[in-house]
């Protein structure tokens, strides 16, 4: 008995998997319920059932929001007494994975403190842990802590996308365990995100020459410039509603959720909310959306437009 929670799907993905590997579990094996939409009845009555084809099955339960502070009433009503004997029963033919994308379990509810004396509980919010698991993935190839930095500068902080580039540069690498500089930059592709947290960094700082350097590189990607307004407008945002939630005492954690964010992209907004004032910030948000609108109704060129925004900011 498994429960998973956490804001990291990738992670809690990975684990799973390796629960299938560890166990000898085939797909046939697998059933995926949605706590959202089924009765806890039901669950309990396949987990006491026999596999007809092997002497486990894993049984996955997704949206396992019983044991967080979910409120919501639109959600089917549970009876958790059913999965509290369950557990006291203790006999666990079958594999159960109950899981939950929450950076928080509610510790006051009797479930939870019941699933952690009997089940295994683990935590999979990245936190600081980025770092370990770039590692991780690297398995036994060196990599420096700049190098990793600059992979997560390069590619960003989502563990799947890192994962799938770690990947390349390892097939390329093979047998040559050194991880290097030119590696990084020859080998993986430059995520865009980054490169509008530049361009969202020196138009701040009046950089003109360097915002429009960044501004032609994301247009190399072939960004329209509606969107890149668009997109700009909504990471001023988020840097605004970020520093202001730090303001009032909140941490980037519970910032991240409260936002619906991943957490390094709200860790890079607050360090990016210290060079900025709030008029400032929202001083760039009103001039995208009038510019959006001058775009719109015909009044100048969307090319124009934006790269007249950011000289003469």
């Amino acid at each position: 008995m498994y429960l998973y929670y956490g804001l990291e799907q990738f992670l809690i993905s990975k684990e799973i998997d390796k629960i299938k590997k560890d166990n000898n579990i085939e797909d046939i094996d697998i059933v995926r319920y949605d706590l959202e939409n089924t009765k806890l009845e039901t669950i309990i009555e396949d987990a006491l059932s026999i596999s007809l084809f092997s002497n486990k099955k894993l049984i996955i339960v997704d949206n396992a929001y019983i044991f967080t502070g979910t409120t919501n009433k639109k959600l089917i009503e549970q009876n958790t007494d059913v999965l509290k004997d369950y557990i006291n029963n203790g006999e666990f033919t079958n594999i159960i994975i109950f899981n939950i994308l929450k950076e928080k379990l509610d510790e006051r509810k009797n479930i939870v403190k019941l699933i952690k004396e009997k089940g295994i509980v683990k935590d999979f919010n990245l936190s600081n842990n980025i770092n370990k698991y770039i590692l991780d993935m690297f398995d036994n190839y060196k990599i420096s802590n700049n190098n990793i930095n600059l992979l997560i500068n390069r590619v960003g902080s989502n563990l799947e996308i890192l994962s799938r580039e770690i990947e390349k540069i390892k097939i390329y690498k093979d047998n040559d365990l050194e991880i290097k500089e030119e590696d990084i930059i020859n080998l993986t592709t430059k995520n865009i995100d980054t490169d509008f947290f530049s361009l969202i960094e020196n138009i701040v700082s009046k950089n003109k020459e360097k915002a429009l350097e960044s501004y032609f590189e994301i247009i190399k990607y072939g960004e329209e410039p509606i969107k890149i307004i668009v997109v700009l407008a909504n990471k001023f945002r988020l840097i605004y509603q970020a520093k202001n939630l730090y303001k009032k005492g909140y941490s980037e954690k519970d910032i991240s959720s409260l936002l619906g964010s991943n957490y390094y992209a709200i860790k890079k907004c607050l360090e990016s909310s210290r060079k900025y004032s709030d008029k400032v910030l929202l001083d760039c948000i009103l001039k995208l959306a009038n510019l959006d609108i001058d775009i719109k109704n015909g009044k100048i060129d969307k090319n124009l437009g934006l790269e007249l925004f950011i000289m003469t900011l």
